[in-house]
């Protein structure tokens, strides 16, 4: 009887102790090892609110002021913590933020498909206006929260090609680990999308912080976690100093005005870009803030395409300005001297009315097509190989060579995103459209800047460049130094040389200063009294009317600009490009423009072939 009392009263003891290790356990479990439930609890309690830097600001070579921070906020919502509210008061909240209920419900549903405990956005910048009044009610509305962010402003209504700007992430850009390197973003951020802002993302954007706050259950803030112990600062992103010169970029977009085409202007002794236009633009303030989306549309839908950068991405037929790589090229490698001499033989080539060049220095001032197809045709073959396809695939490949060597065919390397190469064809090229069998009269177009080549009108600009330096080039980049250590990209200061003799480039900007001074030159509206301009002319050929093609540098000793001007169906040379490309100089060289007449010609000009465009401007609204 005894030992059944013991073995009962053991077993209780052990059944108490075992319920008691039980209990123990699972308290350790939730309280220790399970962060789940340490997490929920956390989030009952505590906030943890990014904190989102200033993103770097931008300037142009003078300090002028291009980009700068505007702050709006965005109001975020932890669905979970919503859900729980007995007394949201659904009406109030749509009317302060002036959205419907379809659009609350939407926007939740979103939400809680993202996360039910994570917070997201619900909708996003705000105005300050707006912000104060949802601010004083917040008590009301469990769940949600504000946060801080800024927008871009730009206080000249210029230079959105290069300038670009930022949106929000997407899911691809999210999941791309080499951008997203350590999970910086996160959905709802906002990331450079064009331009500067995408080349000079990791730059620009800072690094966030976070702040830690005490919540009451009334959705009330109550102060910092543990005095900010854990909280960390935001570090503003660097700001940008830019080789452009703002009040020439605004000029020369003002030239372009009603055209379609573009402006390139470089200093030559450093490759700095000191102007980029392209032609259609739009004002960068269009796509910052909540009516960014419905202006992209609309601009993307615009036939004249204002969002398409030509002066990076359109691939053009340089036409005549192709003629002075030409002969460079050819002087080096000794098919032709300075003194050769070609009859201006129109059953070869067209060609206008004008003598027979003697030497190189007249071919370049009269433009003459034979010259250089008999140039090209001594480049192409030169009698090496007894074959004349043989020969023919030898000599495009050293022409080839020769013209890589002065950026064509590649991309140049500036800092700027979505840059266009052109195309130098090579003997594959040709081989695979005439299944090997071709020799120079199948590609004899090349020599005059048509047929299979194409450059952009950043290439054409540095090949003025290439001239005016005579025969050297830097990389052409927009960014001279960032940050307040005025750190300086490497890469921009390294020299390029072409392989031709500088005396033989002395022969081209002799040329092209005959263009335009010369009896017989072919862009006499180029000229600016006091300034010693080069240049060349192109006239490119197109299915409806040819573009307009000018380069040119000044002065001729000591350059200070280089610029390329492609205005597309236009005409000639020498009648479009090259007076608007003059006034660029004028303007950059003189500080102000005396051909006052000149300029209000080509400023009001509207010579470019007519497209259908749609009003679409008129539409659209500029964020408040």
């Amino acid at each position: 009887m005894t030992d059944s009392y013991s073995n009962r009263n053991l077993f209780i003891k052990i059944l108490i102790i075992a319920i008691g290790a039980v209990f123990v356990i699972r308290l350790m479990q939730l309280q220790i090892f399970d962060e789940e439930y340490k997490k929920a609890a956390d989030q009952n309690a505590l906030r943890n609110i990014v904190q989102y830097p200033a993103r770097g600001l931008v300037y142009d070579r003078n300090g002028e002021l291009l980009v700068y921070n505007e702050a709006v906020y965005d109001i975020m919502v932890v669905p979970a913590q919503m859900r729980n509210s007995t007394d949201f008061d659904t009406a109030l909240f749509c009317e302060i933020l002036e959205i419907t209920r379809q659009d609350f419900d939407d926007r939740m549903a979103k939400a809680t498909k993202y996360s039910m405990q994570t917070p997201s956005v619900f909708i996003k910048q705000i105005s300050k206006e707006t912000y104060g009044a949802f601010q004083e009610k917040l008590y009301k509305f469990k769940g949600f929260y504000s946060q801080q962010r800024t927008l871009r402003h730009y206080p000249k209504p210029i230079a959105a090609h290069l300038l670009g700007y930022i949106g929000e992430i997407s899911e691809g850009e999210l999941s791309d680990t080499a951008l997203n390197h350590g999970h910086y973003y996160r959905q709802g951020d906002y990331i450079g999308k064009s331009g500067l802002e995408k080349s000079y993302e990791s730059v620009l954007r800072g690094q966030k912080g976070q702040k830690i706050t005490l919540v009451d259950v009334h959705n009330r803030e109550k102060g910092r976690y543990e005095n900010g112990l854990y909280d960390t600062a935001a570090v503003a992103g660097m700001n940008l100093y830019t080789s452009i010169d703002a009040t020439l970029q605004e000029y020369a977009e003002r030239l372009m005005a009603n055209k379609r085409g573009c402006i390139v202007a470089i200093e030559p002794a450093t490759g700095e870009i000191l102007t980029l236009v392209s032609a259609p633009s739009y004002d960068p303030n269009l796509l910052v803030g909540r009516v960014r989306g419905n202006n992209y549309k609309m601009l993307a839908e615009d036939i004249a395409k204002p969002l398409y950068n030509r002066a990076l991405q359109a691939t053009y037929p340089p036409g005549s300005i192709f003629k002075v790589a030409q002969s460079m090229i050819a002087l080096e490698e000794g098919v032709i001297t300075p003194s050769t001499g070609f009859p201006c033989d129109k059953s070869k080539v067209g060609c206008h009315n004008h003598p027979s060049a003697s030497c190189v220095r007249d071919a370049i001032k009269m433009s003459c097509n034979p010259y250089f197809y008999f140039t090209y045709r001594r480049m192409i073959q030169q009698g090496v190989y007894a074959n004349d396809i043989r020969d023919s695939h030898y000599g495009l490949a050293l022409w080839r060579a020769n013209m890589l060597k002065f950026g064509f065919g590649q991309r140049l390397g500036v800092d700027l995103p979505n840059v266009g190469a052109g195309n130098i064809p090579d003997t594959a090229f040709y081989d695979k459209w005439y299944n090997g069998k071709w020799t120079f009269s199948t590609i004899y177009s090349n020599s005059i800047g048509q047929g299979e080549v194409t450059i952009i009108p950043l290439q054409m600009a540095n090949l003025a460049a290439i001239v005016a330096n005579r025969g050297y080039y830097y990389t052409p980049h927009i960014v001279r130094y960032y940050g307040e250590d005025s750190v300086r990209p490497p890469e921009f200061y390294q020299k390029h040389e072409t392989g031709v003799s500088p005396e033989y480039f002395e022969i081209a900007a002799n040329g092209m200063y005959d263009v335009i001074h010369g009896a017989g030159g072919t862009a006499h509206r180029a000229n600016i009294p006091g300034i010693d301009i080069c240049g060349k002319t192109g006239t490119a050929e197109n299915r409806g009317i040819d573009h307009s093609v000018f380069i040119c540098f000044a002065p001729k000793d000591n350059p200070k600009i280089a610029v390329s001007v492609y205005v597309e169906n236009s005409g000639a040379g020498g009648v479009w490009a090259a007076p608007i490309a003059s006034l660029v100089v004028e303007k950059y060289l003189k500080k102000k423009v005396e051909r006052t007449e000149v300029e209000k010609q080509y400023m009001e000009a509207r010579p470019c072939q007519p497209l259908p465009l749609k009003p679409v401007y008129k539409k659209m609204k500029k964020r408040r």
